[in-house]
């Protein structure tokens, strides 16, 4: 197992707009990243497989629902500690933070938000404890940019719901106990259902032959004729726009998750540098290889200063749909172009699973791409700034 000799950069001091308990959480994930989640996940990556082991880890780092009030299991922190856990876990990898996002922001998320105080009581402390594990259903083979389109459908049968469809590209869904699905209703409407695994009709197959997040589990969720108890419907919000709640902050994380990956490529190359010689002198020394790595710092600087302000608007309340989406964007594509600059200052070895760049640039072309494309999220600011809706 190697060592993580991470060194975290902050060029502009914003450890100094950050609280003692800011500090303090996102030191205890650091800490938790660097004694078990580096050591061996080069490993499960290259096997293609989930750390399974890492769950209860994640639990008690308040990974799961970090933003949740502790009366529900959750930690009751603010928004920046939230965002800082993500980018600590993205740190270490981009499949383990997906794991985390969707436990909280897809699943604890809606629950608490649009669940009943029943719901809220039966599934918020095993979710936020590790105890059960959950997934978000809204993908589907034929509709991804266009969730809107969704043909999973359920009847009213009187006593309970019967739901049909499927999802594909669904984090946690092999390993998920219970699973937010959003469905039409016989009026078209859009409603969340919570299913639970046992559910005759519902399986969860998993997806393989993946070159990115190797090390998250993903798969679909299939519903056959499922009955759903009515009392699992989610009822405090329908239409589109309740997933689309859940996915802004999830997107949230992800902006701050970014961060982290593009932080460890950039102290990854910055490390290779100063002690790789070629033509007698440290290849750190040469103009294009500083060239790289004063861009690389630039762009995470902006991104870090970017992101604490949303999470300040976030804390507040006014952070709009729109700024997530500038911000899961600007900072994904950041962390990407980040990742492939850093490969190029280890040459060969930037391929090489002794280091994480190309693991990391693997994953991100996922992250560049999922909970809204690259694409998408631009034509959100544009329809943001003109008012003009490209998509219709």
């Amino acid at each position: 197992m190697k060592s993580d000799l991470f060194q975290a950069p902050d060029y502009y001091q914003v450890d100094d707009l950050l609280t003692d308990e800011h500090k303090l959480v996102r030191n205890t994930a650091r800490e938790w990243v660097k004694k078990n989640l580096s050591p061996i996940i080069e490993e499960y990556a290259q096997r293609a497989e989930f750390p399974k082991e890492l769950i209860n880890g994640l639990a008690e780092v308040g990974a799961f629902g970090s933003y949740i009030p502790e009366k529900y299991g959750g930690a009751g922190l603010d928004q920046i500690s939230y965002g800082l856990i993500m980018q600590e876990l993205e740190r270490g990898d981009s499949g383990i933070r997906s794991t985390a996002s969707v436990q909280s922001s897809l699943v604890m998320g809606p629950i608490y938000n649009y669940g009943t105080e029943a719901q809220r009581q039966k599934y918020l402390p095993k979710l936020a404890s590790g105890e059960w594990m959950g997934s978000f259903g809204l993908t589907e083979p034929n509709h991804g940019s266009n969730p809107g389109g969704m043909e999973t459908k359920f009847k009213d049968m009187g006593d309970h719901y019967l739901l049909n469809g499927a999802k594909m590209w669904i984090s946690n869904a092999p390993i998920c106990n219970v699973a937010v699905v959003w469905a039409k209703n016989e009026e078209g409407r859009i409603h969340g259902l919570i299913v639970e695994r046992g559910m005759e009709g519902f399986s969860t197959p998993e997806t393989h032959n993946k070159w990115s997040l190797r090390a998250s589990i993903t798969g679909e969720l299939i519903f056959d004729n499922v009955k759903v108890p009515k009392e699992n419907l989610l009822p405090n919000k329908s239409g589109l726009g309740a997933p689309l709640l859940c996915l802004d902050s999830a997107r949230y994380g992800i902006a701050w998750g970014a961060i982290g990956a593009a932080m460890d490529c950039y102290d990854t190359a910055l490390r290779y540098a100063k002690e790789r010689t070629q033509f007698g002198k440290p290849i750190g020394q040469f103009q294009l290889q500083q060239k790289k790595l004063a861009e690389m710092i630039t762009e995470i600087t902006k991104a870090q200063l970017l992101t604490w302000r949303l999470g300040v608007l976030k804390n507040e309340g006014r952070a709009t749909s729109a700024q997530i989406s500038m911000a899961k964007r600007n900072n994904v594509d950041m962390a990407l172009k980040i990742a492939r600059e850093a490969r190029q200052v280890l040459g060969a070895m930037g391929i090489s699973g002794e280091y994480s760049i190309m693991r990391h640039a693997m994953n991100l072309e996922s992250v560049i791409t999922y909970e809204g494309t690259h694409d998408v999220h631009l034509l959100i600011t544009g329809l943001d700034i003109t008012g003009l809706n490209a998509f219709k």
